[in-house]
């Protein structure tokens, strides 16, 4: 799918990197996975990526640090934050940022499904 838009996925946890990354494909994305933000962020695919999935806790860069390095960049990126430890705080802040997704894991994956169809325009 050479046209398809791409979702980069950045998560140091190496089965929900590949969970989410069969999810993506089998909506008709291209996936793209990073262990680390840093990675995306020297990744030809950056300035490729039309969604932006990322774990809030990760080692060196959090996902709200991410989302934030981006807009320093002059990168306005539809993101999705998900995380295993949902802090209120923290999800006002990304959500005020412009985040357009938190999720809080587990979630359902029609949970996920319903963000990336909003978050890219589609309806659901």
């Amino acid at each position: 799918m050479p046209n398809a838009s791409i979702i980069s996925i950045v998560d140091d946890d190496a089965s929900v990197r590949e969970g989410l990354a069969d999810l993506v494909s089998s909506m008709g994305y291209q996936a793209k996975t990073f262990r680390r933000a840093e990675h995306l962020l020297k990744s030809h695919w950056l300035r490729n990526t039309s969604c932006l999935i990322a774990d809030v806790q990760m080692p060196e860069m959090t996902g709200l640090e991410l989302y934030s390095a981006l807009a320093d960049l002059g990168i306005k990126m539809p993101t999705i934050l998900i995380t295993a430890f949902p802090n209120n705080d923290d999800r006002e802040r990304a959500l005020n940022a412009g985040v357009s997704c938190y999720l809080t894991k587990p979630f359902k994956k029609g949970e996920l499904i319903k963000c990336i169809r909003s978050t890219l325009g589609r309806a659901v």
